[in-house]
């Protein structure tokens, strides 16, 4: 039986994981829409966009394997804070460069909201 303190974090790492998935398979399928609707700074890549579907895919499919795993749920809850902070950072620095301006600040609130939601569940996994 799932303990209701595990709940949130099991809950997270399945939200986070297909939404990482859901991510993935759009840079991965259409490329182009991607950078249109989410990435438009510098000049279109498609190559470079389907680079990061394969970490993106990869860190969805690792969230939905720790879900259920207890000994799993820190370090990957970790990897993915730590990734969604350096990505945040990013879109901090690159948020005018973007082609339409608001997107870019779209972009870097999102992802610092969601680095945010995903330290709330590391410390809820480390508190007793």
């Amino acid at each position: 039986m799932l303990a209701a303190r595990d709940r949130p974090v099991r809950t997270g790492l399945l939200a986070y994981g297909t939404l990482q998935l859901a991510i993935g398979l759009w840079q991965a399928v259409d490329p182009g829409s991607f950078y249109t609707a989410l990435g438009p700074f510098d000049g279109r890549n498609d190559h470079y966009v389907r680079d990061v579907a394969s970490w993106t895919l990869a860190l969805g499919v690792l969230c939905l394997l720790a879900a259920p795993r207890p000994a799993w749920r820190l370090p990957v809850l970790a990897l993915a804070a730590l990734q969604s902070a350096l990505h945040a950072l990013n879109h901090v620095l690159d948020a005018g460069d973007a082609d339409t301006h608001w997107v870019g600040i779209a972009d870097a609130v999102s992802l610092a909201l969601l680095t945010v939601l995903l330290l709330a569940l590391v410390r809820k996994e480390t508190t007793p």
